[in-house]
């Protein structure tokens, strides 16, 4: 059997080489199957290199990279179309509900950047109770902010602005 150092934790003949081994690589609970890779394993620690002599290391990137911009696109495309369920323009739906620049949204869309986690989140529970974008604009108009302040703070003239 061959064994090597660890290049990790550096102990003595802890790596052992394997061949033919399946890895699953999982992404924000999407996950991916790579098959026939050889490598080493540390029985000490874990960790794993890939055989540079295999195309190994080569495939388990490729299908990583592949996954991550999978991802990106599916989310983009889920985004728009949450979106246009809601009859937002992209403009309207950085206001309402991003804070974010003016071409966040189509940046999220096209999958160039993923879009925050709470924003996701908020999109899709607007695409299940999309009733609740009349709360949005009516929070996002500051009617009731106005009202707080001015309890707070009676001697203060308060302007919430668009």
């Amino acid at each position: 059997m061959k064994t090597q150092q660890c290049v990790n934790c550096g102990t003595q003949d802890a790596m052992q080489h394997f061949e033919g081994r399946s890895f699953t690589i999982d992404y924000k609970q999407v996950a991916r199957q790579v098959h026939d890779i050889a490598g080493w394993e540390c029985r000490s620690c874990g960790e794993i290199e890939f055989d540079h002599d295999t195309d190994s290391a080569e495939r388990y990137s490729r299908v990583s990279d592949q996954l991550l911009e999978d991802y990106a696109q599916a989310i983009g495309t889920e985004m728009k179309r949450i979106r246009r369920k809601l009859q937002l323009t992209q403009k309207d739906a950085v206001k309402l509900l991003s804070g974010g620049g003016h071409n966040a949204f189509s940046r999220y869309e096209r999958g160039e950047i993923a879009p925050p986690q709470p924003l996701f989140m908020l999109m899709r529970l607007l695409d299940r109770h999309p009733h609740l974008m009349a709360e949005v604009r009516a929070l996002s108009e500051g009617t009731d902010l106005k009202q707080l302040l001015a309890i707070c703070h009676p001697e203060q003239e308060i302007v919430l602005t668009p």
